[in-house]
């Protein structure tokens, strides 16, 4: 299951959201060359990833930012890309660029102290923007909790696009990066779970002053859980797939 896009327009321009964008997509570009090099990637990740014990040296604390901007594949900056185009641009919307771009960073950050909290000592690097991304869809959680989010179910052959509201959409993805977390504490490699959790969890959080400028539990009643102006519609066709007749 995929979010393909939401039913929540933003009202201007989402820059700093295409400006994260494009960092993300230059810097996995410029790394492009390094995929097929062991020896080069290892050096990269060394000096750009985050490090555990790297960290609890004392040294590489600008890689809690660094290691956000790195990807370690096309499928994985691919799926990020498209969560933070989908969640970021409606709470740029309702923070601001430069607050939002903090929340951003913060997120990132926090994302990376609660993986770093439960392996201080592992020396497997850790990148993704994917722990700030899931701290924006904390926060769009808080703000639009019953905006429609069209999820893509693929099984084998069978497609269907099913709009959710999203507090369902993001409560199921936070319980599964939780218990994908709480399953691989004794496990070294393998994606991120806990930071996934505490970008979610740290996104909440910060969006509160958001939350409760816009008017907190009034807010909510005012808008009924859902965005603060006309949601978007999509038409949905139906495929044209041929008929075959079956010979009698």
């Amino acid at each position: 299951m995929f979010p393909i896009r939401d039913h929540n327009p933003s009202r201007s321009p989402a820059i700093v959201t295409y400006v994260l964008m494009a960092i993300n997509i230059a810097v996995f570009a410029a790394m492009l060359p390094s995929y097929g090099n062991d020896a080069a990637l290892i050096r990269i990740y060394s000096e750009w990833a985050l490090v555990p014990a790297r960290l609890s040296s004392g040294d590489g604390v600008t890689t809690l930012v660094s290691s956000m901007f790195m990807h370690g594949g096309f499928m994985h900056i691919a799926g990020n890309m498209l969560f933070l185009w989908i969640f970021g641009d409606n709470l740029e919307d309702e923070m601001g660029p430069l607050h939002y771009l903090g929340f951003y960073l913060l997120c990132g950050i926090a994302a990376g102290l609660a993986q770093y909290a439960v392996a201080p000592m592992s020396r497997v690097p850790m990148v993704g923007a994917s722990g700030a991304i899931a701290g924006v869809m904390g926060g769009y959680l808080l703000l639009f909790p019953k905006a429609r989010v069209d999820v893509l179910f693929i099984f084998i052959i069978f497609f269907k696009v099913i709009p959710f509201p999203a507090w369902l959409m993001l409560g199921i993805w936070f319980a599964l990066q939780l218990f994908g977390g709480l399953g691989s504490l004794d496990q070294s490699g393998g994606v991120a779970y806990l930071a996934h959790a505490g970008g979610f969890a740290a996104g909440v959080l910060a969006a509160y002053p958001t939350w409760k400028k816009r008017g907190g539990r009034r807010f909510w009643n005012r808008t009924h859980g859902h965005p603060p102006h006309a949601e978007a519609r999509y038409r949905m066709q139906a495929s044209r797939v041929p008929v075959v007749k079956r010979r009698k």
